[in-house]
């Protein structure tokens, strides 16, 4: 991604400008699941990138899972995140 996004919003513009368009539901389960785990913007936008990546579609149930193993092993940053993942061979 070129442009550091920093807020969910801005970055599910970013997905439908590439053609990923996320309905109405999953945006709202997007801010539930940041709500829920209390998590700052940027480990969210990494939780959705991953979930999309490692899932190849939204799946809601993985991606809270991800940003409560984030808050679970105190990760707060992409480098962090990506290593995790790649621990638990994910990706």
């Amino acid at each position: 991604m070129g442009k550091k996004v920093n807020k969910v919003s801005d970055y599910v513009d970013f997905l439908t400008s590439k053609g990923f368009t996320l309905g109405d539901d999953v945006t709202g389960f997007i801010q539930f699941g940041k709500q829920y785990t209390d998590t700052q913007d940027e480990m969210v936008i990494i939780a959705i990138e991953l979930t999309l990546k490692i899932q190849k579609e939204f799946d809601g149930s993985f991606f809270i899972s991800l940003l409560e193993m984030f808050k679970e092993e105190k990760i707060n940053n992409r480098k962090q995140a990506i290593s995790y993942v790649q621990s638990l061979n994910l990706i």
